[in-house]
């Protein structure tokens, strides 16, 4: 068997995956998938961190460049626009009220497909500082790894927060 540090990164990045749920994994694989369509050249950068998993979408191999991010917990999977504040949202769609990052639940995929989600990622690659490469395909960047991390199933206690629609605790904002 293979020790951790000589699977591929797309290998590593299934196996962080596969500590969630099967509920949330689907919908990280689902969205990843859908992100990769609409940004095939960006540089995935692999974040598997206390609070939660993220996978940013960058022009480059920096932290910094990042357009965007899947960011997942036990309670649920999150689309972080890292200069979201930035960001025309005619809609208002997107929640939080930093200096700088904005995001978006994504309760299904489809929300990620809708219209006006499509805006503002389209909005958010426009305002890049760097722009994304015109071709070629992009690659895994493991950046981060924490030894120790929050459950990525719900407990009892997370899972009646999330049912509760009072519940103001969101996969960007932990």
């Amino acid at each position: 068997m293979k020790s951790a540090s000589a699977l591929s990164p797309n290998k590593r990045l299934d196996e962080f995956v596969a500590k969630f749920e099967p509920t949330n994994a689907k919908l990280i694989h689902e969205c990843r998938a859908e992100i990769r369509k609409l940004l095939p050249t960006a540089v995935e950068l692999v974040y598997d961190n206390y609070n939660f998993f993220v996978i940013g979408y960058s022009t480059t191999e920096r932290a910094s460049d990042c357009i965007l991010s899947i960011a997942a917990a036990a309670n649920g999977v999150g689309l972080s626009f890292y200069y979201g504040a930035s960001l025309p949202d005619p809609h208002h769609l997107l929640l939080g009220n930093g200096k700088q990052n904005r995001f978006i639940r994504l309760p299904s995929v489809e929300t990620l497909r809708s219209s006006g989600v499509l805006a503002l990622i389209n909005a958010a690659v426009a305002q890049a500082e760097s722009p994304l490469p015109l071709q070629g395909g992009g690659h895994i960047v493991i950046k981060s790894i924490s030894a120790k991390q929050r459950p990525r199933h719900p407990t009892s206690k997370a899972a009646a927060a999330h049912a509760s629609p009072s519940s103001k605790r969101s996969p960007a904002r932990e």
